[in-house]
């Protein structure tokens, strides 16, 4: 809360919200004003007050159900009834409801600001309390939730994530398939505002476009078969925390439109309802796709694009940062060997020599697994070479030709290159490869041995 107050007073009488507005303001209150019970809902969409005061007795939007709406968005707002015709059963029924306070017109002035006043410090006092309680949670995680890596591309993601956490920007995460979204998505949770919330996390590519709808707004009895019961979605059970949506590109243009709704609107309508639910989530997506290129192909929506992509952190593959596996490397295999009750293991230098060489098409997640089944199949406590998956010790084919492209290349090297064309065109068949090239088979054996014994120019 800032150190002036905001206060939203909804009434539909035009001359007591003057009267209200003047009054505050002069107390130091930051005062919006909302004529009727659908402005003022109106008004809470488009802000969030510090306190509400609103008439309860008002033609189609109740004061009531703009304590309802405001419990709905934030249930630490204090909201003040007003009303010239109180009971103690209506009192009652108020403070039952979430209500801070309950006061009968006419009231004095002296009264008002003074319960307004109340109301705000109980404000700036739990806002304070909620703030120490993420400071000691953070503390108690630190350095425990920090993702692995020491290396230059790493660290300059860590320290965006870092950067971003605080905020309620969404972020879209860009990597190639097991490069650890998932955790940078929770690292920013864990350093957010939001950690007393729930982190919820989707793939939208594991389900099909009904289901996921689901998923993600909820539905109500009787929307499709099946639908036996209510369903809460998961925009619903996020609510204060964080919401991660894996695989974004997956999701059918019907979805996103739906999905867009939810970041313009900040609200939800589950499938077969007609009644919105409030969203107050922050979005975190991730995808391994070219989403440029699928705007292009008319496959993602670029208005969605544009909402996801505020943030955008890219994460590097592993073969980019080769001084993280190491790091890697020990951390799997003392889980590893907790997990399944194992003796701790480490590899021996010509598995340490391939493992550093070999590209991780996978990365990370494809590096665990291949540690994993070593360790489980190494009886000893050193895991030797012949224990890892055979495709990491394969020795990729030299190119006949340098892959640089040289600027005046001499004949030799257009005749390694046309030569190769047409081997690999003819799938290697050296005999069918020498009647293309109109050579004697023995002809191109020769060239093809001399090739080999030659160190061919970088």
């Amino acid at each position: 809360m800032t150190q002036q107050p905001s206060i939203l007073v909804v009434d539909d009488e035009l001359g007591i919200l003057d009267v209200l507005r003047i009054l505050l303001k002069g107390e130091g209150f930051d005062v919006a004003t909302a004529q009727g019970g659908k402005a003022g809902l109106e008004a809470l969409k488009a802000s969030a007050p510090d306190i509400v005061l609103t008439d309860i007795k008002m033609p189609g939007v109740s004061g009531t159900d703009i304590l309802a709406a405001v419990r709905e968005q934030d249930p630490e707002t204090p909201v003040i009834l007003m009303t010239a015709q109180a009971s103690l059963q209506s009192a009652i029924q108020a403070v039952n409801q979430g209500a801070f306070y309950y006061i009968q017109k006419p009231f004095s002035n002296d009264d008002l600001v003074a319960i307004c006043r109340r109301a705000a410090e109980q404000r700036l006092l739990k806002a304070e309390n909620k703030q120490l309680k993420q400071e000691i949670r953070r503390r108690e995680r630190s350095g425990l939730v920090k993702p692995l890596g020491k290396s230059r591309p790493f660290l300059d993601v860590l320290k965006l994530a870092e950067q971003v956490a605080p905020t309620e920007s969404t972020v879209l995460i860009r990597g190639e398939s097991g490069t650890g979204k998932e955790i940078i998505a929770r690292y920013i949770h864990e350093l957010s505002g939001r950690t007393e919330g729930a982190f919820l996390s989707l793939n939208c590519g594991a389900l099909p476009e009904s289901l996921l709808e689901s998923e993600l707004f909820g539905h109500v009895k009787g929307s499709f078969t099946g639908a036996v019961r209510d369903k809460q979605g998961l925009f619903a059970a996020a609510r204060g925390g964080t919401f991660f949506l894996d695989e974004i590109g997956e999701m059918s243009p019907a979805t996103q439109v739906k999905l867009l709704r939810v970041l313009q609107e900040r609200e939800a309508i589950p499938v077969g309802g007609t009644e919105a639910i409030p969203v107050d989530v922050r979005v975190v997506a991730a995808t391994n796709r070219d989403l440029e290129d699928d705007i292009k192909r008319g496959r993602f929506r670029s208005d969605l694009y544009y909402r996801l992509n505020v943030i955008a952190i890219e994460l590097p593959p592993l073969r980019d940062r080769r001084e993280d596996i190491p790091i890697f490397v020990k951390a799997f295999l003392e889980r590893i060997a907790q997990e399944h009750g194992l003796e701790p293991k480490q590899l021996a230098p010509p598995a340490q020599e391939v493992i550093m060489a070999y590209d991780w098409p996978g990365n990370v997640r494809e590096l665990e697994n291949a540690l994993e089944r070593a360790a489980v199949l190494t009886k000893g406590e050193t895991i030797e070479l012949a224990t890892l998956p055979e495709k990491l010790s394969e020795r990729r084919a030299e190119p006949l030709v340098s892959e640089r492209v040289h600027p005046n290349p001499t004949l030799d090297v257009i005749e390694r290159a046309y030569i190769t064309w047409v081997l690999e065109s003819e799938g290697g068949n050296k005999t069918r490869a020498a009647e293309v090239l109109g050579i004697d088979p023995s002809t191109l054996y020769r060239k093809l041995s001399r090739y080999d014994g030659e160190l061919v120019e970088e």
